[in-house]
């Protein structure tokens, strides 16, 4: 199982976004208390997770939110050790035969894996285990875009929803105009839900959607890492080949710049 860690990215963009929106409007001389509207949020959070009810199964918006919720935290990235272990099951297997891995398959923490290497231990055909294997990549990454669909619905109601309730603000300030002081404060506080919806939509709901869909990128090429591996396994390859097949998913090394030389003046012939 990978290890989690927190995912300094998102809380950071956040907290990034939100102090430097919050920034200029001080700067303008904005008052923070301006910005604080229950009844907006109301309107906006409630209207947008009931609009994004109608357009998708609520068992599937759960699934979404779960998911979200997640995006705070991060695996760590562990392609090399993954290596390192798919290489000393294939030397493993080449000394004392594939059977010999089956308990140490069957004590694995990571699902993926465990079922890759159950499936080679069991004598399935090689093409039959990238099938299974390769189904199981694709429902999974299904799975992750129908998730981040949901937060694309959330990002395209919120906007219009905000501008509803805006709406709504404008109709009960509009209905009493003998106070013109109460009348100014009125309209600015209508348009906050204008603000709620449109930064819920840029700041938290489109962003995470685009993340759910990078993780799951990302999953899918971790996968790979392994399903190569186990295949090249099951053909019996050489471990020091299968490590340098493997080796192709993992980020490029910086290149290091040589210190250039100082090149010698050249004294003049006697």
């Amino acid at each position: 199982m990978q290890k989690q860690k927190a995912d300094f990215g998102t809380i950071g963009g956040l907290l990034l976004a939100t102090a430097g929106i919050l920034g200029g409007y001080l700067l303008e001389h904005g008052k923070p208390q301006g910005l604080i509207g229950e009844s907006a949020a109301l309107i906006v959070l409630g209207g947008c997770l009931g609009a994004t009810l109608v357009a998708n199964p609520p068992s599937l918006v759960l699934r979404a939110l779960t998911r979200a919720r997640g995006l705070l935290m991060e695996a760590a990235d562990d392609k090399e050790q993954l290596i390192e272990a798919l290489v000393g099951f294939a030397t493993r297997a080449r000394k004392n035969g594939i059977v010999s891995l089956e308990q140490e398959a069957s004590e694995l923490e990571d699902p993926f894996l465990r079922k890759s290497l159950m499936l080679a231990v069991d004598g399935m055909d090689l093409q039959e285990i990238r099938s299974v294997l390769e189904l199981a990549m694709d429902a999974e990454e299904a799975r992750g875009e129908a998730e981040a669909k949901v937060l694309d619905c959330a990002g395209g109601f919120a906007p219009t929803i905000g501008i509803i309730g805006a709406v709504l603000g404008l109709i009960i300030v509009m209905g009493d105009l003998k106070d013109m002081e109460k009348v100014g404060t009125g309209i600015a506080a209508a348009f906050v839900a204008t603000i709620y919806g449109v930064g819920t939509a840029n700041l938290v709901f489109l962003p995470m959607a685009h993340k759910i869909r990078l993780r799951a990128a990302m999953q899918h090429e971790r996968q790979e890492l392994i399903l190569e591996g186990i295949c090249g396994l099951v053909e019996g390859m050489n471990p020091k080949m299968i490590r340098l097949k493997l080796q192709a998913y993992l980020p490029p090394e910086p290149v290091k710049q040589k210190a250039p030389v100082a090149q010698e003046r050249q004294r003049p012939a006697a």
